[in-house]
């Protein structure tokens, strides 16, 4: 074997003597460090720096023998006939480690001679200079941290070979029984399971590029830690309920073992959904007592249990990602009451109204901006922001709700969802530019001829997917709905698990499609259930009371997930910022709503424009995701990040009081008690 280490010493030595030599001259560091004389000098300096370099030097050749020394052991151990495979890999692997330990603590040595180098070389009053030198030293105890790591695993491992060495010595000097012979198969072939799943994630990923080393702190439940029974080994590999935390603050929990063949289960995430259902309960009653609608329980659910609150939510990133199967379900139910033939007579105003807020929205921003001295990247993306409006908690208003169909009429749910369709497309296609956003924001300006040809190129992009989706539901509608909701409803004669995993999996799939396309997900999950009711009212019927269950339930988890983004003493310190906000941006939305609305409906429609404005003058929890993006590609500011999670929770706790004001006094009589 090949030594690494062998020739270090003689490479350094030069460098110790010259440090020996110049650690008497004055000037070594007077152009580095200039500190204040005392009267005491250092005595005896250079006896102290030779006597160190002899002792140095003696335990490098003492090193150099002891790796000759051990190259002839492994030779030996490799030409002994007497020993085992297993054993020879025992005692050869033992020599390795011992040689890597002693080649790693030379460059432990050398690697501090130069720390010391540049110390010497640096001045205490450049800022910078020590920061680099402060990374450089971290960087070399990370990659030390991981070697260390990984010669642990190699103990392992050859622990592991010399307990597989000593079974094959004990079997070799007894005979073996049948069920002795039948344990030892069973004891192979677990080996080789072992090693044909286990993924060798840390070895296969430390050497990618843009992989980053770091400290981290791994945290044991106080279960585990008292149970005195347990050895430390077990405890450390109980990674069930560990968490990890690193240097900035976040928090990571097991998503995969390193033995698969054990079942596990993240304690936290059930812990936290038990926690948001039963105190969900109390909440939603005390809401309904006093007349609000039982959502709002669900958040303050959320703010009591999140961050602002108890704190004792721990998986928040798990709790987000369930609640957004209640945003599809949502979604899905809402499509499965809307009607084609009513979205007929509102198609152009579907589409020609959500434009003109926009617009309007973006021009407003940029004149505030321009006023108050805000960038033009910033501007926009507020102004996108808060044009759109929350999807799930108008359909919320609109499910189970009838509205009557009089001739000339216009149906302002159906209005509704098709101007809150346009949004969502819009959302794709603002997620589509928010990297030209990003750039402009970097200061990354390209001409302006190149950006423009860039969004029109977004643009064309969006329209052609929007294009392939209504192509695909076309087709799925001929030839797949129908033969597939015969079968489900054949197959779900006895049991109603095959309906709802067959309409799991078609929301699922057109879900995948809308993704695949660039197109938002919500839209995909809308359109399965259209799909779904073209098929009739019976079936539609049948798909509702097996569904709407599963989405009142995942229902309660997306409300309370918002709750865990709403932060009240931030709000109590800025309530009156806040509410003026909050209220400037409810006001306007409806104002501009009502404005285009009384432009693009006909005169016997006129009082829809009041419901359609209360419905689309709240502020989409999409913009909590996209302001999270857009903060951490620092288009925007921590302030103006906060600021956009407050207006936006505010204006979602006053939409159903605007919602309820809105309907009963703009709806005809008939029509009041189901729209309530």
């Amino acid at each position: 074997m090949k030594v690494p280490g062998r020739s270090h010493f003689w490479m350094w030595l030069p460098f110790l003597q010259l440090l020996a030599s110049s650690a008497e001259q004055e000037d070594v560091a007077g152009p580095a460090v200039q500190l204040p004389r005392g009267r005491a000098a250092v005595p005896r300096r250079r006896p102290w720096v030779l006597d160190g370099c002899r002792r140095l030097s003696g335990l490098l050749r003492q090193k150099a023998v002891v790796l000759n020394k051990l190259e002839d052991a492994i030779r030996a151990v490799e030409r002994d006939a007497s020993l085992s495979d297993q054993e020879k890999l025992f005692r050869v692997h033992t020599l390795e480690i011992f040689q890597k330990e002693l080649n790693e603590s030379e460059n432990s040595v050398f690697q501090a001679v130069r720390s010391l180098q540049r110390a010497l070389q640096g001045d205490y009053r450049d800022v910078a200079n020590m920061k680099e030198s402060s990374r450089q030293r971290l960087e070399a105890l990370r990659e030390a941290a991981i070697k260390e790591e990984t010669e642990y695993v190699e103990l392992l491992a050859a622990e592991k070979h010399q307990v597989e060495a000593l079974k094959n010595m004990q079997h070799r000097n007894r005979s073996l029984s049948m069920l002795d012979g039948i344990l030892e198969d069973v004891r192979r072939a677990a080996d080789r399971l072992e090693l044909e799943i286990e993924e060798h994630a840390f070895d296969d990923n430390k050497s990618v590029k843009g992989v980053n080393f770091e400290a981290v702190l791994r945290v044991e439940e106080e279960e585990a830690d008292s149970q005195q029974n347990l050895s430390r080994r077990e405890v450390e590999e109980d990674l069930g309920l560990s968490m990890l935390i690193d240097s900035q603050n976040n928090q990571y929990i097991l998503t995969r073992p390193r033995d698969a063949t054990i079942p596990r289960a993240d304690h936290h995430l059930i812990k936290d959904l038990v926690s948001i259902v039963v105190l969900s309960l109390p909440c939603g009653w005390l809401c309904t007592t006093i007349g609000l609608p039982t959502m709002f329980g669900y958040i303050i659910c959320g703010v009591l249990l999140g961050p602002s609150g108890l704190n004792s939510i721990k998986s928040i990133v798990q709790v987000e990602t369930l609640g957004e199967f209640g945003v599809f379900f949502t979604l899905f139910l809402v499509g499965l009451e809307f009607s084609p033939e009513k979205l007929r007579k509102v198609w152009k105003i579907s589409l020609q109204g959500p434009c003109y807020m926009t617009l309007l929205m973006v021009a407003f921003g940029l004149v505030w901006g321009h006023l108050l001295q805000i960038r033009p990247t910033q501007s926009v993306f507020i102004s996108t922001c808060l044009s759109l409006s929350s999807t799930p908690l108008v359909s919320k208003f609109l499910v189970g709700s009838t509205r009557s169909d009089k001739e000339g009429d216009i149906d302002y749910g159906a209005l509704l969802l098709g101007m809150l369709v346009t949004q969502d497309v819009q959302l794709g296609l603002f997620i589509a530019v928010l990297p030209t956003l990003i750039q402009a924001g970097a200061g990354a300006h390209a001409s302006v001829t190149m950006e423009a040809l860039r969004l029109l190129a977004l643009v064309g992009q969006v329209l052609f997917s929007l294009a392939a989706v209504l192509l695909i539901c076309l087709l799925v509608r001929t030839y797949l709905v129908g033969p597939y909701c015969r079968k489900l409803h054949a197959e779900s004669k006895g049991s109603k698990e095959i309906l709802v995993l067959g309409i799991s999996a078609f929301t699922f799939l057109m879900l995948t499609i809308t993704e695949l396309l660039g197109v938002s997900m919500e839209l995909g999950c809308f359109l399965a259930g259209a799909l779904v009711s073209s098929q009739g009212h019976a079936a539609a019927e049948e798909v509702v009371s097996c569904v709407e269950p599963v989405r009142d339930f995942l229902a309660i988890v997306f409300f309370a997930s918002i709750g865990l983004h709403v932060f009240p003493t931030f709000v109590l310190y800025e309530l009156t910022v806040l509410l003026v906000l909050t209220l400037s941006v409810v006001v306007m939305k409806f104002v501009l709503a009502a404005l285009v609305l009384s432009l693009l409906l006909p005169k016997t429609s006129q009082y829809v424009k009041w419901i359609v404005a209360a419905g689309l003058a709240q502020v989409s929890e999409f913009a909590l995701v996209l302001g999270s993006r857009a903060r951490r590609a620092r288009v925007i500011s921590r302030e103006v990040y906060l600021l956009i999670l407050s207006v936006t929770t505010l204006s979602l706790l006053l939409a159903p009081l605007l919602w309820r004001a809105a309907v009963v006094r703009c709806t005809p009589r008939p029509e009041r008690r189901s729209s309530l």
